[in-house]
């Protein structure tokens, strides 16, 4: 079964009684997806969740002193909903399971790097964005995965509200669980829109952090072969 969104003519003063959401009388967007047709199971565009997300974005516009009557906004609510919950998908899903349904027996047992993962995540202290790259390696023992895998880790994890330093570390963590290699390592180099955007507004300020474990901290010629690998 499918949802449909109707045209919304105005955003009720009780959005909570009223949401256009749940009562099935959302906009229909002309220019953008997220008025689509939507599955029910569809974890990111469960309608309840959505419609506590479009009465916090509503009260948050108010709040702000803007105009939710005014044409531009009457969409945003369910805009903002949809988006958040696209951003933060990564509750949904199981970074270790994900893995589990791509490994592999193989004798390899040198470094496999993939390199210059893009991530989009989204600081927990403010909600603003945080962007850059990630590298990731590891030395398998045994076992290897499929080199997507490691790719879609990193989305998982990043699609929360995170911090660097902590996402970094999952994505370490998570590898070693499933795959039990001879070392794992993680960089990642983020731009961070709370730094930019507000606060010391430093534009250009690069963040740069570090996860690595077994030989990617005993053996300085392995975690020294990585850090040279994945240079621009």
């Amino acid at each position: 079964m499918k949802l449909k969104y109707m045209k919304q003519e105005k955003m009720p003063s009780d959005i909570l009684a009223s949401n256009p959401i749940i009562s099935g009388r959302g906009s229909c967007c002309d220019d953008d997806e997220c008025f689509a047709d939507i599955p029910e199971n569809v974890p990111e565009n469960d309608p309840l969740a959505l419609g506590k997300l479009s009465s916090a974005v509503y009260q948050m516009l108010e709040g702000i002193g803007e105009d939710t009557g005014r044409e531009g906004l009457l969409k945003t609510p369910e805009r903002v909903a949809r988006s958040l919950r696209f951003l933060t998908r990564g509750y949904s899903q199981n970074p270790e399971e994900l893995l589990k349904n791509a490994v592999f027996t193989e004798s390899y047992d040198e470094m496999v790097v993939v390199r210059d993962i893009d991530i989009f995540s989204m600081c927990e202290h403010h909600m603003l964005p945080f962007f850059g790259k990630a590298h990731v390696a590891y030395i398998p023992d045994g076992k290897i995965v499929g080199l997507s895998k490691l790719a879609r880790v990193v989305e998982v994890f990043a699609r929360r509200l995170q911090v660097q330093e902590r996402l970094t570390q999952q994505i370490r963590d998570a590898i070693v669980s499933v795959l039990n290699p001879k070392g794992v390592g993680v960089v990642i180099e983020a731009r961070h829109m709370c730094m930019v955007m507000r606060g010391v507004e430093k534009l250009n300020s690069v963040t740069t952090t570090s996860a690595m474990s077994g030989q990617f901290i005993t053996s300085e010629s392995t975690r020294s072969e990585f850090l040279r690998l994945i240079k621009p």
